[in-house]
């Protein structure tokens, strides 16, 4: 019960940010046009640098431990996300069926995510969050890029990971965190300040992804409340039910069942345009898997809390 109330006031207070985000959007502050330039910002220096501030601790072997057990139910739970995926729309109509096996397989883990488990786990829950993003960026770039292109040209795909920035910083951390090199303060303190605005940055773009949605059209279409139900009910739940068969119990196996239960990965919209999908589909389910995740995202941690335990 106290995960789900920490849970539920965390989520109250990324509201709160999001309505900011949507202020400002309206009120012109900044136009919806000009989000990009915050995204560029959040995912080439402020992710990154979260990310690696979450391995400048000093090497612990059993952290060590739980860290590499991280990335095996990692792959588990995005494994089983998107099997359930595919099984799930195998009677879509091919014209929709890659754009909404996209949407529903791959979570908004670094924008919603993170800022949770920071509030939930601190320091050390952010260094395991940081192995599910990094297992969740190598499938998105070769599994996720293959099914919303119809292509997966080996040259692109490996230039698309090798020049992730998430995938990148995780490298950086590793080496740091492996190799027990000491990081001046003058160093560790910038970097963590930067990597503590991942939260407003994020709730700021939400905002403004949704103050410039035309949320009335985007809830015509029928198709948008399947991608709902398997993003933020059927995949977590699913997901939840193998780890519990498995007996996986503890603060590693919630973490990243908690990373997979966020709503649809932001980059569905970019890639609908991109490759000539519905993209009303798309923002519609970015916008509303967002403001669904404020009610879910409290119930499913009360739910992991009384199944799993921390």
């Amino acid at each position: 019960m106290e995960l789900a109330l920490i849970a539920a006031k965390q989520v109250f207070e990324l509201l709160l940010m999001i309505a900011a985000g949507i202020v400002c959007c309206k009120t012109k502050v900044f136009r919806p046009s000009e989000k990009s330039v915050l995204s560029n910002l959040l995912l080439y220096l402020v992710v990154p640098a979260m990310v690696i501030d979450s391995y400048m601790t000093e090497f612990d072997p059993a952290a060590f431990f739980n860290l590499l057990s991280a990335f095996g139910f990692s792959l588990l739970a995005l494994l089983v996300g998107l099997i359930l995926s595919l099984v799930a729309t195998c009677r879509i109509p091919k014209q929709d069926r890659a754009i909404l096996r996209f949407a529903s397989s791959f979570s908004n883990a670094a924008y919603m995510g993170f800022p949770l488990i920071r509030a939930l786990f601190g320091s050390e829950g952010m260094l395991y969050a940081s192995a599910f993003v990094t297992v969740f960026n190598l499938l998105l770039w070769t599994v996720g890029y293959g099914m919303v292109s119809g292509k997966a040209a080996a040259k692109d795909i490996f230039h698309s990971i090798i020049t992730c920035p998430c995938i990148l910083a995780v490298l950086c951390g590793l080496l740091l965190y492996l190799g027990r090199v000491p990081v001046p303060e003058l160093i560790k303190e910038p970097i963590s300040t930067i990597g503590s605005m991942n939260t407003p940055l994020s709730m700021l773009i939400t905002g403004a992804t949704i103050a410039a949605s035309d949320l009335k059209k985007l809830l015509h279409n029928p198709k948008l409340f399947q991608v709902l139900g398997l993003r933020l009910i059927f995949i977590p739940a699913a997901t939840l039910a193998v780890f519990t068969l498995l007996g996986f119990r503890g603060t590693v196996p919630m973490i990243v069942l908690i990373l997979e239960a966020c709503p649809c990965v932001t980059i569905t919209t970019l890639f609908a345009i991109q490759f000539h999908h519905d993209e009303e589909l798309a923002a519609g389910a970015v916008v509303f898997s967002t403001l669904s995740s404020i009610v879910t995202l409290p119930i499913y941690a009360l739910v992991l809390s009384t199944i799993l335990g921390a």
